[in-house]
């Protein structure tokens, strides 16, 4: 029995090494020189295997279709993936958000112990092989890469990934193949992407860096989503964890108008925000009110508060009437931004979109349509928030087409 998995990725590497474990012919076809291009990058290169949080926590973390990963993650949990690495002497650490992280802070340890993984699964690597076309034949899969080189197996697994991060081989070669095998593709849009926003003075404050502030979603006077932590502005718009995860989010519903709001300080209710406020003022009575928050706000923000409050930065405190105080308090509470459009698809972390759940046996991962074939990872329409949750998708997806097939 001839396997061959396309994409040496976490989800291809899983799918190998467990099909090879089952002492099948296991060849892994991978595009680049090495394995875990992708992998290498993430968590800024410390790569963020997965989450400690209870399993069953997962799912309500999966944006799009979480019923379909229900056997995927109880048949290969966080605790497998974690034990797995520890078993190829990679430490383990766990951070804040119940992040999981290599001791020594390099994605390098897992993918090392990945590579050991294969070798003791016996499985055959292809390096620098891109794969230009799939047939199925006579219960067979016929492929062709781009040099012209001919491989027939009896059974395969895409695991090409998505269209995210291009430059590490994710181009989405695999839906083209699954679309040409007769499966459904639902639209592939950027998931975990930063977003650019219309207003002009967000190049003002380029660069600057917040952390414990709320971001919320809107659709008209309907919240959409509200996350609370880190967050960064860009010459476009904004980026950093809390962007990246509403990203998610919205992106189901980009045919409507939408905007954003930034609490700047959401520790802070409205009324003890107004009597802090006061207190500063009463310090700085004399000043122009530019020179009157430096204690309360960064300084690149001061002028844009100000001037969204409706108020002369150059007024004194002192006259600063009790409604336009309120109006300070609004604006700094509710920082507005308006939607504009999220990065392009090469810069989001995954993608959301991919081959639809209802073609793919969940127990398996299995085609419904063709026999012997089989996908995991971010080619299928699954996609969750940031936190170690797509890795664990990855690995979770792998272990099923691997020992199934």
């Amino acid at each position: 029995m001839k396997i061959g998995v396309i994409g040496g990725g976490p989800a291809g590497i899983i799918a190998a090494g467990f099909a090879g474990s089952r002492k099948k012919d296991v060849t892994l076809i991978e595009r680049n020189d090495k394995l875990g291009k992708k992998l290498f990058i993430t968590g800024k290169g410390r790569c963020n295997v997965t989450n400690y949080s209870p399993i069953e926590d997962f799912f309500e973390k999966v944006i799009t279709n979480s019923f379909f990963l229900y056997s995927s993650f109880y048949s290969f949990t966080n605790h497998d993936i974690i034990n797995l690495l520890e078993r190829y002497g990679v430490k383990l650490k766990v951070e804040r958000g119940n992040r999981v992280f290599p001791e020594s802070d390099k994605s390098s340890d897992v993918i090392k112990a990945f590579e050991k993984f294969l070798h003791d699964n016996n499985v055959k690597i292809m390096f620098n092989t891109r794969v230009k076309d799939v047939v199925y034949k006579n219960n067979k899969f016929i492929l062709t890469s781009t040099t012209g080189e001919i491989m027939t197996f009896d059974k395969i697994i895409l695991a090409t990934g998505g269209k995210s991060y291009p430059a590490t081989g994710s181009t989405g070669d695999g839906y083209k193949f699954a679309e040409k095998l007769g499966h459904t593709i639902k639209p592939i849009k950027p998931s975990l992407v930063p977003m650019e926003v219309e207003e002009e003075w967000i190049k003002s404050v380029q660069g600057l860096s917040l952390k414990n502030v709320a971001l919320s979603g809107w659709v008209e006077k309907k919240k959409l989503d509200e996350r609370f932590g880190e967050m960064i502005f860009t010459h476009y718009g904004i980026s950093g964890p809390i962007v990246l995860s509403m990203s998610n989010v919205i992106n189901k519903h980009l045919d409507k108008k939408i905007t954003l709001k930034i609490d700047l300080k959401p520790a802070l209710p409205s009324e003890k925000l107004d009597s802090r406020i006061l207190r500063d003022f009463e310090i700085n009575k004399n000043k122009q009110i530019k020179n009157a928050l430096d204690k309360l706000l960064p300084k690149k923000l001061i002028p844009i508060v100000i001037n969204l409050s409706g108020i002369e930065e150059t007024k004194t405190v002192n006259q600063i009437k009790k409604e336009e105080r309120r109006k300070i308090v609004e604006t700094i509470k509710n920082l507005p931004l308006t939607f504009k459009k999220f990065r392009p698809i090469e810069e989001a972390i995954v993608t959301s979109g991919g081959i639809s759940t209802n073609e793919i046996n969940p127990s398996t991962m299995e085609s419904k349509i063709i026999p012997g074939l089989f996908f995991c990872g971010e080619i299928i329409d699954v996609d969750a928030l940031t936190g170690g949750y797509n890795l664990q998708i990855a690995y979770s997806t792998g272990y099923l087409a691997g020992n199934n097939v």
